[in-house]
């Protein structure tokens, strides 16, 4: 039995929706530049409304099979691509989505159920950034480069497999999609099954550039069926994946079954550490909006925050009434901070983890799981904040991926570097104090990724991953160009 946003029909059962528009309403896979009819689609539904606001393919294996041949076959023209090449391609893409934001913004609404100004700004506006970015770096990055008596040269890695999330369907298709393009490898993306929409959209753009036909490739479907296809396919090269860290495991273990590369962006269980130098009203503002972003549904998301024990209860009171502050709702109107999370699964999910953690003795500072008056028709989650938590407690340790918050205490820098590291994963986090000094040494001694200080604004050219059960390997800037890259070196 499949789960309701599985539930298949075929494509001539049921008219489109007039009030959507029909470029969410597909039937194809995109194979070789050219669009091909599947017998079977994939409702997409609206979590803040339940309403079915478009549909998918339901690709096959043997269509993931043709997907790669189609990519390998376009390989053999990209990989011969100059740098100026590819940067006017990826250029010409960044121009093609600016093109159509509008729908790109409101597909991602309607299939995420993020509000719309986080859709604009974090979702969209900011693949778009990642073109240009890649773009840059195509230009930038010198192929060949003398070391001692070698010549080392970057040399394509070949087919890139891209599983992307549901929880940033665009952002993430452009940080796999541009770094491999820009090192002259083709792709072939398999959406998540909750959010395929913007996917579609953005392989209409692509189609609308010089790239050359296979350069990108989409099969959407199931997971369990696509994902092997595509790991196992000896055609792959690189397999890029983003997700849970449960399955995230699972693809790490086919791939280094088959001695093939596998970049795993997964799980975190992020710190933002204040310090007690630092301006405290300014850390838990910030870390609540990080906490919060896009319903709690960021994996590099500051779920825990670190305060000095003596400023505690006041950082949990300034939190709460943060929470309390935002507006939880429509995910269209421009005065909602809040939408639902991706699927009722999702929510009970996050539901069931608040409600364990308030048995074993959390308090409820904000939020909560009761429902969300007036918004009985949608996944929606309340802002929560939890305060009184025991150290090592499952609520500090495992990801939640919704809208919850653990303000926890520490007794000095040495303290809340060891709490911050307690926990399998390694993503990102936050540093807060008035000594920017400090707040770097403390930065470097937290076993993660990426550490922001005192709320510094997002790099796309930073690279992005995780230490631990976060994953392996980078995405974004010229490092995660280099994940879809071979080296070859000529001792001369």
């Amino acid at each position: 039995m499949t789960a309701p946003h599985e539930q298949l029909t075929t494509r001539d059962e049921e008219a489109i929706d007039v009030n959507t528009p029909s470029t969410w309403w597909r039937s194809t896979a995109l194979i070789g530049g050219r669009w091909r009819e599947c017998p079977q689609t994939c409702d997409v539904e609206n979590p803040a409304t339940g309403e079915v606001v478009g549909r998918a393919a339901v690709a096959t294996a043997a269509d993931a099979d043709d997907a790669v041949v189609a990519a390998q076959a376009a390989g053999q023209v990209w990989a011969a691509s100059t740098a100026a090449q590819r940067a006017a391609a990826l250029g010409q893409l960044a121009e093609r989505l600016r093109g159509r934001r509008d729908e790109l913004v409101a597909a991602t609404v309607a299939e995420v159920g993020a509000p719309v100004t986080v859709a604009e700004q974090s979702h969209v506006d900011l693949a778009i950034e990642i073109i240009d970015s890649f773009a840059r770096i195509a230009a930038e990055t010198p192929l060949r480069e003398q070391v001692g008596n070698s010549i080392l040269v970057r040399r394509p890695a070949g087919v890139v497999a891209a599983i992307t999330p549901w929880n940033y369907p665009v952002y993430q298709l452009a940080a796999k999609v541009g770094a491999a393009l820009a090192a002259g490898c083709t792709v072939v993306v398999k959406p998540a099954e909750l959010t395929p929409l913007g996917t579609y959209l953005f392989c209409d753009a692509v189609l609308d550039t010089d790239l050359p036909a296979g350069a990108v490739n989409l099969v959407p479907g199931r997971g369990s069926v696509i994902g092997p296809a595509l790991i196992e396919h000896p055609g792959v090269a690189v397999v890029s994946f983003t997700g849970s860290t449960t399955v995230g495991r699972q693809v790490g273990a086919q791939a280094g079954r088959l001695v093939k590369r596998a970049c795993l962006e997964l799980g975190g269980k992020s710190a933002s550490v204040v310090l007690g130098d630092a301006d405290l009203d300014a850390a838990v503002r910030g870390t609540v909006a990080a906490a919060m972003l896009n319903t709690g549904q960021t994996c590099s998301a500051w779920t825990r925050l670190l305060v000095p024990r003596a400023r505690y209860e006041e950082a949990v009171a300034l939190a709460a009434e943060c929470a309390d502050a935002l507006v939880v709702g429509d995910p269209t109107s421009r005065g909602t901070d809040l939408g639902p999370l991706a699927s009722k699964a999702q929510l009970i999910a996050v539901r069931t983890m608040v409600d364990d953690a308030v048995a074993r003795g959390a308090r409820v500072a904000a939020g909560g799981t009761a429902p969300v008056k007036g918004l009985a028709g949608g996944h929606f989650h309340r802002p929560t904040v939890l305060a009184d938590v025991d150290r090592g407690d499952p609520i500090t340790r495992d990801e939640v991926f919704g809208p919850v918050l653990v303000v926890e205490s520490h007794d000095g820098d040495d303290d809340a570097v060891a709490l911050a590291n307690a926990t399998e994963y390694g993503l990102a986090g936050a540093v807060w104090s008035a000594d920017e000094e400090r707040a770097v040494d403390v930065a470097l001694r937290m076993d993660t990724g990426q550490v922001d200080v005192n709320g510094a604004p997002f790099n796309p050219l930073a690279p992005f991953g995780g230490w631990k059960a976060s994953g392996l390997g980078r995405e974004l800037g010229r490092i995660g160009f280099d994940e879809c890259v071979e080296w070859t070196a000529v001792q001369i």
